[in-house]
């Protein structure tokens, strides 16, 4: 009976391959859905599949496995019963129409920098957008996926069928809507010409040269994804070149110039661009380079190269993805494309285009005389560059220049100083009982600077100086205050400094460091008082980041569900899947490497520095050309998330010593529970046990205590970073060592940490 089975099944097997031939064309089974007036999510309800999943099928994309297939067969005949295809004799327009569109003005590309974010005034071919009711035109002489046969691989002909089937679960990337980017975001293109797309699609493109590349990619390729918001823009094409494809288009192995990574003027294809009237921006032909023509019609003409052989993806960020097959790497950078953004250069950079594309800087505004549309500013966006506070802005920095000589070193009162934590306990204050532990146990908070820019107010105009104003913890800006009357435990690190040592007079703070003072001084009732001695204030401010911290957060917890570690794991549980998810998918590791690099590289670029070693002390630098150059905002963000470190070291704290502390001082038990050293969003404990289990402290019903650090995946959760043994660490504390740096048994900074 189990062989009559056996051969059963496989008949049925066979009969469903056979069936493949019965489903109608692609294009059939989107009428007879409408028709029938269904979506292609009840549709993907009743056959347990992805709504992705049914688009991909009315596209002809994908084709339905059993055995849903067998299943959407019977439902397509059902449907075509009641619905029949109307008379075929009847007219029919030869084009789709295009719905209207609001013109958008040309803007001149002026990226002087390498992969350098959008400055909202043209680093890049750029158009104002009208609004989402009239920007989504359907496009002119879309064609139909079975008319590009000619130029899509069969799967079963493909010249590297190992390269295309997946060797990792990557999750597909969503469709896009528009059927102008049907083939997905980008395409990974080898030496034979066969560009892999997401989800598997393998393209022949015939371009033997740049020119020819960017032609077919913008006349037939059908790649580039929607804009992030109505008022934004549509992501350009990226082509990613494998060191044989970059042979193949005349391109040298590698960059003779390492310092400027760019091919030389005289190059020949830098010369055939020129003379196909393409053109470059500022920063020219590099790892990462932006061929455009200015804007026609409001129709944007822009393709991205990342050339692999040259570095395009850093190995910090990206991990060993410019090892993979053509396929996979489709899919690494597809995954991030999809959750993220279109890469546009390094993470930083696209950290940074993310801000900018989920809050433009503008939006299309109808000019009530002439009736047009025209451009005009964002509210709650960042739209114009301004000028830094002197206190806020780096050294290099014009209004700084105009106040001190080259040499002069600033001091706490004469700059804002909101950085990560890097502290150590001095070893002569550990316990007695500390002593008697026997590990050393790091946890790490999870991207910590995306957690600290949730729901975060910042500035979004130029400051305004105040002399002796009263605090206001809902303004954000840079506040001259002395806070060396806060007197804390003397083995807590300071909440006001990066280095954690106390304040010793008057110095700059951020909003969110002097609303923790005041937070401190009410809630424990501490002899101090908060009497800022002058201001640089934002008068006009909102939550600009929050789009941001949502988007790359779902990005986050998605690529780490995908690799194992959920929301609803036990701790015990958590621990065990976080302990080897980078096993589980290298692919995958390598997006959730790249998100978290976005996260802390996006802040980073609100404060980017003069790169060129032409910049004179004073001078202006192109950074400072676009809206998106806010060091107070990185200011902000930092501040937030080292108060919010110390916040939870203190909950904890408190809720392991014995004995309440006395009301009007911060002097803790000496039970108590305290790091012995921080390093950004690191957190060592001596424990008895090797896990955090061991020491984090729980109510008594299994809780996390209150306010203390949590296990969990989500932003401002913590994991286990590593564990050491305790001789270790009080060796490390005795030199001079953070052991938060090498707990995991390597250096931090090195692993990208």
């Amino acid at each position: 009976m189990s062989k009559e089975n056996e051969l059963f099944s496989a008949v049925d097997a066979l009969l469903e391959q056979v069936a493949q031939d019965d489903l109608p064309g692609p294009a059939e089974r989107k009428r007879l859905r409408e028709a029938a007036g269904l979506s292609q999510a009840q549709i993907a309800t009743a056959l347990n599949a992805r709504r992705e999943a049914v688009g991909n099928w009315e596209a002809g994309r994908t084709e339905p496995r059993p055995p849903k297939r067998a299943a959407y067969a019977r439902l397509l005949e059902g449907l075509a019963a009641r619905f029949p295809a109307p008379d075929t004799a009847a007219p029919a327009p030869t084009e789709p129409l295009a719905a209207p569109t609001a013109p958008e003005p040309e803007a001149v590309p002026d990226a002087p920098e390498a992969g350098n974010a959008s400055t909202g005034r043209g680093d890049e071919p750029d158009a104002m957008t009208a609004p989402a009711s009239t920007n989504r035109s359907v496009p002119t002489m879309a064609k139909a996926p079975a008319a590009r046969s000619a130029s899509t691989k069969p799967s079963t002909s493909s010249p590297r069928p190992a390269a295309k089937k997946a060797t990792h679960k990557l999750a597909a990337a969503p469709v896009a809507v528009d059927d102008r980017f049907a083939n997905g975001p980008l395409g990974v293109l080898d030496g034979d010409g066969s560009l892999y797309c997401v989800g598997g699609l393998v393209l022949d493109c015939p371009a033997k040269t740049v020119p020819a590349l960017v032609d077919w990619t913008l006349s037939e390729g059908q790649l580039g994804a929607p804009r992030l918001h109505p008022s934004g823009k549509d992501a350009d094409p990226l082509i990613v070149l494998t060191a044989a494809a970059a042979e193949r288009l005349g391109l040298p192995e590698r960059l003779e110039d390492r310092r400027g990574l760019r091919l030389p003027e005289d190059h020949q294809v830098v010369k055939q661009l020129a003379r196909a009237k393409w053109q470059l921006t500022k920063r020219g032909f590099g790892p990462w380079a932006r061929i455009y023509r200015p804007a026609e019609g409001g129709r944007r003409q822009c393709v991205q190269l990342a050339v692999l052989p040259w570095g395009a993806l850093d190995s910090r960020s990206w991990g060993s993805t410019d090892e993979l097959e053509p396929a996979d790497i489709a899919r690494v950078l597809g995954t991030y494309a999809s959750r993220v953004i279109t890469p546009r250069g390094s993470t930083a950079v696209s950290g940074l285009e993310a801000m900018t594309a989920l809050r433009p800087p503008t939006r299309a505004v109808k000019d009530e005389k002439t009736g047009s549309w025209v451009s005009g500013p964002m509210p709650g966006s960042l739209t114009e560059p301004v000028d830094p506070a002197p206190a806020e802005a780096p050294d290099e920095h014009p209004v700084v220049a105009a106040l001190y000589p080259r040499a002069h070193q600033r001091t706490p009162s004469e700059v804002l100083d909101e950085e990560a934590y890097e502290w150590i306990r001095d070893p002569q204050l550990l316990t007695d009982a500390e002593c008697t532990r026997s590990y050393a146990v790091g946890i790490d908070v999870n991207t910590a600077f995306l957690a600290a820019a949730n729901r975060l107010v910042v500035g979004l105009s130029a400051p305004v100086h105040v002399r002796a104003p009263a605090f206001d913890k809902k303004t954000p800006g840079a506040w001259l205050v002395d806070l060396s009357g806060i007197e804390l435990d003397p083995r807590l690190p300071s909440p006001f400094t990066p280095h954690g040592t106390r304040p010793e007079g008057p110095a700059w703070y951020a909003t969110p460091t002097v609303a923790y003072a005041q937070e401190l001084i009410d809630t424990y009732r501490l002899p101090a008082r908060i009497r800022p001695l002058e201001a640089w204030i934002r008068t006009e401010s909102g939550p600009y980041l929050d789009p941001w911290y949502k988007r790359i957060g779902e990005a986050y917890k998605a690529t780490m569900a995908d690799l194992g570690v959920t929301s609803d794991l036990p701790e015990p549980e958590f621990l065990e899947a976080m302990a080897r998810h980078k096993q589980e998918d290298p692919a995958l590791a390598a997006v959730l490497s790249a998100v978290k690099s976005t996260v802390k590289g996006g802040i980073g670029k609100l404060r980017e520095r003069p790169k060129s070693i032409k910049h004179q002390y004073g001078e202006r630098w192109p950074a400072l050309e676009r809206p998106t150059w806010r060091p107070d905002i990185r200011a902000a963000v930092i501040s937030a998330a080292r108060v919010n470190m110390h916040r939870k070291i203190l909950k904890t704290a408190l809720a392991t010593q014995q004995a309440p502390a006395p009301s009007g001082n911060l002097m803790l038990s000496q039970d108590a529970l305290l790091p012995i050293a921080l390093l950004s969003d690191c957190a060592v404990y001596l424990s008895d046990g090797p896990g955090p289990l061991d020491f984090l402290p729980h109510t008594a019903d299994g809780k996390p205590a209150p306010g203390s650090f949590r296990l969990g995946v989500s932003p401002g959760m913590v994991k286990h970073e590593g564990t050491q043994e305790l001789l270790w660490a009080v060796q490390m504390l005795d030199e001079g060592h953070n052991p938060a740096r090498h707990i995991k048994g390597t250096d931090a900074a090195l692993d990208g940490e």
